[in-house]
């Protein structure tokens, strides 16, 4: 096995649960091969370097191994080698979304039938 389909290895390598949620990635630019925006169908072989973006993460790979099924998490991590500046970017903006959620005040008690009411009211008057 030379080459697989992006979409496939994507879903094999557990970076999406499912193959269309691979494929909705890859059509909506989110997954790149050296820096180019691919189609689902595309081939990719070992030694293929990928960007893909999770959220707000970004993941900077380089493709190690090709696999056809879906493995357990230990033998997918060996499929993909992820640069060290990748992993650190990570790790701050993790860092600074703890932060921004310690900062965040939050109600001690939930919303009552009142308040609820006037938090509805109040999304629909800024849509």
């Amino acid at each position: 096995m030379n080459n697989q389909r992006i979409d496939k290895w994507l879903w094999s390598a557990r970076f999406f649960k499912t193959r269309t949620l691979a494929i909705a990635a890859v059509k909506s630019g989110k997954v790149r091969i050296a820096g180019h925006v691919v189609k689902p169908a595309r081939n990719i072989a070992v030694g293929d370097v990928l960007q893909i973006r999770r959220g707000a993460f970004y993941y900077t790979i380089t493709i190690t191994g090709l696999c056809q099924q879906r493995r357990p998490a230990k033998e997918t991590a060996k499929l993909y080698e992820e640069t060290g500046e990748s992993k650190v970017q990570r790790e701050q903006l993790r860092q600074k979304i703890g932060l921004a959620a310690a900062v965040i005040a939050r109600p001690k008690t939930k919303p009552d039938k009142k308040a609820r009411r006037q938090i509805r009211r109040l999304q629909r008057v800024q849509l």
